[in-house]
């Protein structure tokens, strides 16, 4: 099994970061102890640490302490090499990174940013790294300004110059690549002597959102002040206007995404720039950076302030207008550390232009078995986003469900479907810097759906009393209008619930979306991330005091539920007595369930083993299972637990999820007709990406059966 991977690239600003992003990514899916290295790193100043170390410790929450990730600064390395000590540099930088190696199953390295004046000194020392600790290298190559066969004739010399150092390729990556560099083309770049089969080859095209600086950018950049305008941080400069001239003729000037630049007592600029930026007849600007550390006046001042949302950043520094001009010159895109968007959206381009199966295969030759909670949740993403499903949000005003659709979408887990009056989501997602344009918006009231969906309605629930009146009523609602969507096949799957009670988000599935045939009951699971694996709790948050067919039938649909996520079912049915050790109503209930539901087992041919009666630790460990229930295919390896009533799961579940630290996804309900999911009114963003993911994964699941 690889146990390491050595990412470099071959010149600067290559767009390194968004991809080491995407390969971590993909060996976290596969292994759970990994490392990053750095091998040598830009000084990055008093009291900081490196932007890529700290981006992926803190995105992926690694254990590894920042001191063991990187050997040497550029600076230290090159005095070593020019006074001779090449070998005692590289011998120190093996030494660190061996420790790494017995201590993790996975080592990923990162090579130098090219930041430095001589980048040729760069390529070699990587070039040096990686073949002495033995490390088969990707290459990622930089399309950036360069004409198609520049990048190709550039990439394969890259190529050929690398195996000339004796160094195993893995893959190219022709990042931030040209229109014209297809994966077709990309494909001409070959290994020729020492690779034994063909050498994977991927372009990713340029993407203006990770390429280009944003607001939050210029303001780190220049540790400016925000005056204004804090919620439009996230938008993206493209290019840079100093205000020198009268209003009249700066005006013409201005393009979409300018930031404006001009000495903080030019009051007639800053004015005539908001103005603009709320005028339809202007290019929206993307902020203003006020120089020269001059206050606003007060009477401008106060007009601003009187506004309702002012409609650009404004900065201000404290350099002059030149000064400022010179030192954002030097500025660049870059993904921060807690920059959601840019991070969805380079691990969203990364999965849509890299081949990760291929990819995978050609790093880590062995997998693990040992699942963690973050590798379980990518599993998730990367599922849902194979065979995209349409979910439809009837919250879709929610703040937070704005922000999930921002980074399902930039995901690509699913198409997204949000209720609510279009202008006012636009407006809202706006004001937060989110991004729904590939949102579908249907406002149910004003929807021709309407009509033939409180027909069906009626249709369907007349029988129970409800009128025409009622019916159209209750089409008007979201959570039933989204519902029906599901129902009649407008939309694949729903979530709701940040905001209303369970009670109200799974009525309208009961009254009309109903149970599967042979399923009496609709119950739900939790996704228990421990530490190293993932279990199956059911039913933590539906039926109260299920009888013993009840029981047995939740059994059957956790099990299966199991199976769609990728869980082996083995399946213990849990009471305070294991076998016969116990007696009592009780206890006789569960005995009773798990015989019906070997019956059922049996019957529909499901091939996995239930066991019952289960104390819990029977259940999961090996040490108690072998003196309680030896011989058994479920005692101390179970993986799907039922509780017996909804007391005893919903306390178990959430004793584990504190005292274990465990990451509890759910509940998931099992048992409709179609998937329709719950939210707990305290979830949060990634709660709801989750659960969007689980969804179209229960649709997959639906149409593939």
């Amino acid at each position: 099994m690889s146990k390491n991977l050595y990412v470099t690239a071959t010149e600067s600003r290559s767009g390194k970061s968004a991809i080491v992003l995407g390969v971590l990514q993909m060996i976290l899916r596969e292994l759970h102890n990994v490392a990053v290295f750095r091998p040598i790193i830009n000084d990055p100043g008093e009291g900081r640490k490196d932007h890529d170390i700290e981006l992926m410790i803190e995105h992926f929450k690694l254990s590894i302490p920042y001191r063991d990730t990187y050997a040497y600064t550029l600076k230290q390395a090159r005095e070593l090499i020019n006074s001779g000590q090449h070998a005692l540099l590289l011998e120190n930088i093996l030494k660190k990174y061996k420790d790494l190696e017995a201590q993790y199953d996975f080592v990923l390295c990162e090579g130098t940013d090219f930041k430095g004046k001589d980048p040729a000194f760069e390529f070699d020392i990587n070039a040096d790294i990686a073949a002495n600790i033995g490390a088969p290298m990707l290459v990622v190559c930089s399309g950036l300004d360069k004409s198609p066969e520049e990048v190709i004739s550039v990439s394969q010399t890259t190529i050929d110059t690398l195996e000339e150092k004796g160094v195993d390729l893995v893959g190219c990556i022709v990042n931030r690549a040209p229109e014209g560099v297809t994966r077709e083309m990309a494909s001409l770049i070959e290994c020729k002597v020492r690779c034994k089969e063909p050498m994977p080859v991927y372009s990713i095209p340029e993407n203006e959102a990770l390429g280009k600086p944003t607001i939050g950018d210029v303001k780190r950049w220049l540790d400016a002040d925000v005056l204004y305008g804090h919620s439009g941080m996230h938008g993206l400069v493209d290019n840079y206007v100093v205000a020198a001239m009268q209003i009249g003729n700066f005006l013409g000037y201005i393009r979409t995404g300018s930031l404006i630049i001009t000495p903080g007592d030019r009051s007639d600029i800053i004015l005539s720039s908001l103005a603009s930026r709320l005028s339809s007849s202007y290019p929206d600007i993307s902020g203003i950076v006020l120089t020269g550390g001059l206050n606003v006046s007060t009477n401008v001042h106060k007009l601003i302030e009187g506004w309702t949302g002012v409609p650009v950043p404004v900065l201000s520094v404290k350099g002059h207008t030149y000064q400022t001009v010179q030192e954002l010159t030097r500025l660049y895109g870059r993904i921060e550390t807690h920059d959601d968007q840019r991070i969805a959206t380079a691990l969203g381009g990364f999965s849509q232009h890299v081949d990760v199966q291929e990819l995978r295969d050609r790093v880590i030759e062995q997998r693990s078995t040992r699942v963690t909670p973050k590798m379980f949740e990518y599993s998730l993403v990367e599922k849902a986003s194979g065979n995209k499903q349409r979910i439809v949000m009837p919250e879709g005003s929610g703040e937070r469900i704005l922000r999930a659709t921002d980074i399902l979408l930039r995901r690509g887990v699913a198409e997204m479907i949000l209720l609510g009056k279009p202008e006012e989501l636009r407006a809202k997602a706006s004001a937060l810097g989110v991004d729904i344009s590939g949102a579908r918006i249907i406002d149910p009231s004003e929807s021709e759906l309407l009509d033939p969906f409180a027909e069906e309605y009626l249709e369907l629930r007349k029988h129970k009393g409800v009128i025409a009146e009622m019916a159209w009523d209750r089409m008007r609602d979201p959570t039933y209008f989204a519902t029906m969507m599901v129902h009649k096949g407008f939309a694949d799957g729903m979530v709701s619930g940040s905001v209303t009670t369970t009670a109200q988000t799974i009525r309208p599935a009961f009254e009309f979306v109903k149970t599967k045939p042979g399923c009496s009951i609709v119950s739900s699971v939790f996704l228990m991330c421990l530490k190293d694996r993932v279990l199956v709790y059911g039913d933590c948050a539906v039926n109260p005091n299920p009888n013993a067919q009840q029981l047995a039938e939740i059994a059957i649909a956790s099990a299966e539920t199991a199976r769609i996520f990728g869980i082996e079912p083995k399946v213990a049915m849990l009471s305070y007595s294991t076998g016969d050790s116990g007696k009592g109503e009780d206890v006789e209930k569960v005995i009773e369930a798990a015989r019906i539901a070997k019956a059922l087992v049996k019957e529909r041919g499901l091939g996995f083993p239930i066991e019952g009666p289960l104390q819990y630790d029977a259940a999961v460990d090996p040490d108690v299972a072998a003196v309680k229930m030896p011989h058994s295919e479920v005692a101390g390896q179970a993986s799907v637990f039922i509780f017996p009533d909804l007391n005893t799961g919903n306390n178990t579940y959430k004793a584990v999820q504190r005292a274990a630290n465990a990451v509890a996804i759910g509940p998931i309900l099992q048992g409709l007709n179609k998937p329709v999911n719950d939210l707990s009114r305290g979830c949060t963003v990634p709660d709801i990406v989750n659960t969007v993911a689980i969804t179209a994964i229960q649709a997959q699941a639906e149409k593939g059966n």
